[in-house]
């Protein structure tokens, strides 16, 4: 018998709720408007929340001292370009893995997740190395192959768990009309797996945006993405909340609007096949 929901439970978990998301908000929130204060507003003890002398100061000395549409352009070159190429890799590979199985696939699988569990560091100075030996430091070309490299286990993942809610019957009744692989993929798989798709290229999206490690070690300024341009805030002179805030502000400002406008098909994807 299922249980009776009280307007009282209700109401608990939307405070609840909208609390969680307070919290998890309010470090954006705050920097966003420690971006508009002045230094000396930034540091001060106690810190005052909305009753400050509000500036755009912070933004101008940004724009005046960096590039920001060049290295925007540059993450949106290199982020957009690592999760076509990993989707492109990931789609065939999670449809073989989903579909025809063999015994090792769990294996393969396993393995591949477990490159993830690798500090990136401790393979720096080979893949730089090679970098430099082959004149890829400092290009975007090098950033979307490390990125999509780095991404493309969980792109797999991610494609496979949702592959694998699809019935084997829909896919088999397209062979038995005489669909190719190819015809397959394209007109029968991707229009049922278009909410796993969608959530799986927003996520991977965000990954290869915020990726610092790899973008600070082998780039510094034709290829150097908006976490570069964030970092160059960060100097032996100290830190200067104030600027800092505005280009962290100016660096998630895209892909914060992208996520808003896409919020209900990443609900969607993540969602896809939970209720049966």
């Amino acid at each position: 018998m299922a249980r009776k929901v009280t307007g009282r439970h209700v109401a608990i978990s939307t405070v609840a709720a909208w609390l969680a998301g307070f919290v998890i908000f309010f470090p954006i929130l705050w920097m966003v408007l420690a971006s508009f204060k002045t230094e000396l507003e930034a540091f001060a003890t106690p810190p005052s929340f909305l009753f400050f002398h509000w500036t755009t100061e912070n933004y101008a000395i940004v724009q005046e001292r960096s590039d920001y549409l060049h290295h925007a352009l540059n993450s949106l070159i290199v982020a957009g370009g690592s999760t076509l190429i990993a989707m492109l890799i990931a789609i065939p590979a999670a449809w073989s893995m989903a579909f025809s199985p063999t015994k090792r696939t769990k294996d393969i699988l396993l393995w591949m997740l477990s490159t993830k569990m690798m500090p990136p560091v401790g393979v720096l100075v080979p893949i730089y190395l090679i970098y430099k030996n082959m004149g890829l430091l400092d290009t975007r070309t090098g950033l979307v192959f490390i990125l999509c490299l780095g991404n493309l286990p969980i792109v797999i993942w991610m494609l496979f768990t949702y592959f694998k809610e699809i019935p084997k019957d829909i896919l088999e009744a397209a062979r038995m009309d005489g669909a190719t692989i190819g015809r397959e993929l394209i007109y029968v798989l991707t229009p049922m797996a278009i909410p796993g798709l969608a959530s799986t290229l927003l996520l991977n999206l965000i990954l290869a945006w915020n990726e610092a490690f790899w973008t600070l070690n082998l780039s510094t300024l034709n290829a150097a993405p908006l976490t570069t341009f964030i970092a160059s805030y960060s100097s032996p002179e100290g830190l200067f909340w104030a600027r800092l805030s505005a280009a962290s502000t100016l660096a998630i400002a895209p892909i914060l609007v992208i996520g808003w406008f896409s919020q209900k098909q990443l609900v969607r994807g993540l969602t896809f096949g939970a209720v049966k």
